[in-house]
Order: structure tokens, then C-alpha cells, then sequence
């Protein structure tokens, strides 16, 4: 019988919520939330108990590689596809068990982009979240139904603002977490893949200026999750159906972000209506073939 995170993990849920610390609104003061440990707990208790057997690291010398870089003095991005919101917590998971103490060096300076949404709509999802360092950032997809949903241009204006604001401070916020050492992890579709809406999986044209903000990056494809979407309720985080699966997180081999972008670029025709999103649209092609690469593995 399949069952919701919420109805599975109903016990779970009431003992994050008292741990939960994490501020419910996002101001440019509280973008960069470090990880409550005390959550995280129980966010390896879900993740745990819904790895099955033969889940693990593909390309290990690839994360090995990207993680001496980092090490180094490299600034580190990572790109990954993103199908369920345990996507992050299986893969700081794996990296623990399946790289030993460096994998455990490398997963806690993992820091990701999250939305507000996260913080925002459910305390419960929030409490989920917050088990994980995060600079918070106010998406373009969020300001542009909030602009729609604006009763005045004087409503619309201040939005702009606020989002403008927020962001400024999340940029701020990496410029720090590079200096630390820290990897920022990002989701470049910006939102989960839902089946049969193939804009969901489509790059964001805002990630190039992640390319020229790193010095190397790794693309991490995901196949297999514990989490599905209910397409009934796809915007009720609570409703994902969760069942043990395979999952197998791959990494790229290391990539040179700026070299990278350049060459690609030069490759465009001069007409070229959008490079940034012909440079996410090719990126977005690698994860379908990598992606495809591991699925045969998989199987």
C-alpha cells in the first residue's frame, strides 16, 4: 500500500517540528542558514530507511577529484538534477557512507540554493530543510506569480524590491560561503521534475552566472528516488508517496566553469537569440545523457 511522507513518517514529523529552529520568514539578514543538526537526525532516518540495496556513488573518482579542488583553493559549484526533496539528503548520505571521512568532510561544506518556499509554506517542510546549510534565495519562477497576484503596481514594485534585496543578500552570502571553502549545490531546473510537464526540467537562463562565479563544477545525475510526486497534490511537499528504491547518484568529471562556458559559447552563432539559455539548454542535454547513461546501470 503506498503510503505519503505524512502518513508514514506521522510520528517523525511531530519530533522534527519541536527541534525546528529555522526563522519562518525570509529577510536579507537570515538568507545563509547553517544546518540544525538536530533535524538532520531524522532526515537520515528517512533517507536510511528508503535506500535500497545496490545505492550508491557512480564516479567516485570524480567527486574525489572535484573534492581536492575544492580543498585547494577552487571555488566548487555543483549542478544537480532534482526529482524529490530527499535529493540533498541522499546525497549528503551517500557521500558519508560511501566516502568515508572525506565524503563527510565534503558533505557538511555542501551549502544549496534553496527557495523561500521551503521556509515559508509548511513548518514541517521547513523542519525537513533546515537539516541542511542553505543560502535562501527568492526565485524568479515565486516573484513572477507574485507579481500576478499583485493588487496594485505599488504591490508589484515592492516585490521587485524585496526579491531584488533578498537576492543581493544570498550573492553576498555565497561570496562568503566561497571563501570558507564551502561548495554551493545547485538545482538548475529550479524546481522538481514532475512527469509530463517537461518545463519543470528545463535549465533556468540565471545559472550562467553561476559559470562565471566558479572556477570548477561537477554535474550530479540522480536515478531513482524514494519520493514521487502525488499529481494530485504536486504543490503538498507531504504528499510525496515514499518507497524504497535504488538510487544512484553520479558525478561528471570535474569541469572548468569559465572554460567551459567560453567554449561553448564561441560555438553559437553570431544571431543566437539567448546564449545563457543555449549555455543551460546544452548543460541540461549532458544530465539527459548522463542520466541515461546510469539508467541502464541501474537496471
Amino acid at each position: 500500500m503506498k503510503q505519503s511522507i505524512r502518513e508514514r513518517y506521522s510520528e517523525m514529523l511531530k519530533k522534527i517540528a519541536q527541534v525546528s529552529n529555522a526563522a519562518d520568514k525570509i529577510e536579507t539578514t537570515n538568507v545563509y542558514q547553517p544546518a540544525n543538526q538536530q533535524t538532520r537526525k531524522f532526515m537520515d532516518v528517512l533517507v536510511s530507511d528508503n535506500m535500497a540495496p545496490g545505492s550508491r556513488l557512480e564516479g567516485k573518482e570524480n567527486f574525489r577529484a572535484f573534492y581536492e579542488a575544492v580543498k585547494a583553493g577552487k571555488h566548487g559549484l555543483i549542478l544537480m538534477e532534482h526529482y524529490s526533496n530527499t535529493d540533498l539528503p541522499a546525497l549528503c548520505w551517500l557521500l558519508e557512507h560511501d566516502l568515508g571521512e572525506e565524503g563527510k568532510d565534503f558533505s557538511q561544506r555542501i551549502v544549496a540554493v534553496a527557495g523561500m518556499k521551503l521556509n515559508e509554506a509548511n513548518p514541517f517542510v521547513k523542519a525537513f530543510a533546515e537539516s541542511f546549510t542553505r543560502v535562501v534565495i527568492y526565485p524568479t519562477r515565486s516573484l513572477t506569480k507574485a507579481e500576478e497576484q499583485a493588487q496594485s503596481e505599488e504591490e508589484r514594485a515592492a516585490e521587485e524590491k524585496k526579491a531584488r534585496s533578498i537576492n543581493l543578500a544570498a550573492m553576498h552570502a555565497m561570496d562568503d560561503c566561497k571563501r570558507r571553502g564551502e561548495v554551493i549545490l545547485v538545482f538548475p531546473s529550479g524546481t522538481r521534475y514532475r512527469p509530463g510537464h517537461p518545463e519543470t526540467k528545463r535549465g533556468l537562463r540565471e545559472i550562467d552566472s553561476y559559470l562565471r562565479m566558479f572556477d570548477v563544477m561537477i554535474l550530479v545525475s540522480i536515478n531513482g528516488s524514494c519520493l514521487t510526486i502525488d499529481m494530485e497534490h504536486p504543490d503538498d511537499m507531504l504528499a510525496d508517496i515514499v518507497a524504497p528504491d535504488v538510487q544512484i547518484f553520479a558525478a561528471s568529471p570535474v569541469i572548468e566553469c569559465k572554460k567551459y562556458r567560453k567554449e561553448y559559447l564561441a560555438t553559437l552563432p553570431e544571431d543566437c537569440a539567448d546564449p545563457k539559455q543555449a549555455m543551460i539548454d546544452h548543460i541540461m542535454q549532458r544530465f539527459d545523457e548522463q542520466h541515461a547513461e546510469m539508467e541502464k546501470l541501474r537496471k
